[in-house]
């Protein structure tokens, strides 16, 4: 099986400030080429032995394989959870232009 070369790396925070903060984070250092931000949604979820509900957004990060590694531990250093839900899902297929423009918005930047 080859490696897909998009990603959809998921997460969710606990406010809007902090998600629009993830996110802009994740743009500027060019880990991510867009961020959508969901209205927030109920999680329902096991932790520390129990049973938790809480409001959180979530957090769609459209980037490459390439920069997964870099994406995962900019989420890691910058999120405040101690054990963020950070996912990768494969994008199977997609519009050529759409994902071209998400590999050059992701391209590192080269120093001259």
């Amino acid at each position: 099986m080859t490696t897909p070369a998009w990603l959809t790396v998921l997460t969710t925070t606990d406010s809007e400030e902090k998600a629009h903060a993830l996110a802009q984070g994740a743009v500027e250092a060019r880990l991510a080429a867009c961020v959508q931000i969901s209205a927030p949604v109920t999680s329902v979820y096991r932790w520390q032995n129990a049973i938790e509900t809480n409001e959180e957004w979530q957090l769609l990060f459209k980037t490459t394989a390439e920069r997964y590694d870099e994406l995962e531990a900019h989420l890691e250093a910058a999120h405040d959870y101690g054990t963020p839900e950070i996912i990768a899902v494969p994008v199977v297929r997609g519009s050529a232009r759409y994902l071209a423009w998400v590999s050059a918005e992701t391209a590192p930047v080269t120093s001259l």
